[in-house]
């Protein structure tokens, strides 16, 4: 939650030292042909690849150079989603990264920190009992959070501080950066 979707992560699928392309699902005629990265689809089965090892991989770009390769011996021929393959070391290497980031990022003041976590629990404990006040207070920190990310963002253009120092220092990458940028200030100004 702290980062987002910019830096969701997931086991990736190697195939020849590189990353296939999605598997696609024959489903029969038509326009629309369902397809998936997800690293169980690459089990060699009905014509699809047979992914030889996973690595962590992240939303952001970021690739673990750690490879595990997969056990087809000890797999056989069930489908992947049914064989007990251990993510531990992809998920291992996807969580150093994300303390990579954190570490890169800028540090929130403790007391803001606390605060919000605070924030968190009061609207999510909000939201199960009286649904429409968490959605009116949702409401008004939205608000609150334009005004103060215009401020914000004001501040930091004064500074002259690029897209790639604000992508870092904010935890992700320098397109979400912008569009955040941009999206703060409410006017376009090149960055």
């Amino acid at each position: 939650m702290e980062f987002g979707d910019v830096h969701a992560g997931a086991a990736g699928v190697l195939i020849g030292g590189g990353e296939p392309g999605p598997v696609y699902f024959d489903v029969g005629s038509g326009p629309n042909v369902p397809s998936t990265t997800h690293w169980t689809a690459y089990d060699g089965r009905s014509r699809r690849p047979r992914a030889e090892a996973l690595r962590a991989v992240c939303a952001c770009g970021w690739r673990g150079a750690a490879e595990y390769p997969l056990d087809w011996a000890a797999i056989g021929y069930r489908p992947l989603y049914e064989a007990d393959v251990d993510l531990g070391g992809a998920l291992a290497d996807w969580t150093a990264h994300l303390s990579v980031v954190r570490d890169r990022a800028v540090t929130l003041p403790e007391p803001l920190a606390a605060l919000l976590v605070e924030v968190t629990e009061q609207l999510t404990a909000t939201a199960a009992a009286t649904p429409l006040a968490a959605l009116r207070a949702v409401g008004v920190l939205e608000r609150v959070a334009a005004c103060v990310g215009r401020e914000a963002v004001g501040a930091v253009g004064d500074d002259g501080m690029s897209a790639e120092a604000v992508a870092t220092a904010l935890g992700t990458t320098r397109s979400k950066a912008v569009v955040l940028l941009l999206t703060a200030q409410d006017r376009h100004q090149s960055w």
